[in-house]
């Protein structure tokens, strides 16, 4: 006769749980959806039991909550800094060329944080597309400030940034469904008939 022993989580610090649990709670939303997301589904994906997701997380709407927090605060924290790290040029175009390429690589290098930031996972609830809409407004907004500061009148900003914004995120897309079809290189280079380089 032989008897089975109950597995056990191994023991973590409760911080360092909840970053466990959000990270299966994603794994989780990108490959299956938001009607996916339940508390079982997310104790699987982080191969341990129900209750020590509750001893973490007072139920499924706070580990949502605070995962959506996680991903806004993160791609908003990457989104801005990849404006002090590309230089401004003498012409929009070839900053935005630049700027869109950096992006571009900072998608690729974290896609199961920018997959549900993009529109690419299925049933997203209208409290996820209004944050989503949040940080397309803050970012919108900084790189507005940032041409109108360097280019002046020379730009109509706003429509400029939304333009941008538009443009790196739908070669976002495409990198992210296809990366095979659209390297970073062939997008960057598509960009040339919108937004010709001044030589």
């Amino acid at each position: 006769m032989t008897t089975s022993t109950r597995k056990y989580a191994r023991r973590m610090p409760v911080d360092e749980r909840r970053q466990h649990l959000m990270d299966a709670a994603l794994r989780v939303l990108v490959r299956d959806g938001h009607s996916a997301l339940t508390v079982e589904a997310i104790a699987r994906e982080a191969d341990v039991s129900r209750p020590v997701v509750y001893s973490a997380y007072d139920g499924l709407a706070p580990l949502l909550e605070a995962l959506l927090d996680r991903s806004q605060q993160r791609g908003l924290t990457s989104a801005l800094q990849l404006f002090d790290e590309v230089p401004f040029s003498d012409h929009p175009s070839a900053w935005a060329h630049a700027a869109v390429r950096r992006f571009l690589e900072i998608v690729l290098a974290e896609p199961d944080v920018w997959r549900p930031i993009l529109g690419l996972t299925l049933d997203a609830p209208a409290f996820v597309r209004e944050r989503i809409e949040e940080t397309r407004r803050v970012i919108h907004a900084h790189i507005a400030a940032l041409l109108a500061d360097r280019f002046g009148a020379a730009l109509d900003v706003e429509v400029a940034a939304h333009l941008l914004m538009v443009s790196a995120e739908q070669l976002a897309r495409l990198a992210l469904d296809q990366p095979e079809a659209y390297p970073v290189d062939r997008l960057v280079e598509a960009l040339g008939p919108l937004l010709p380089r001044r030589h």
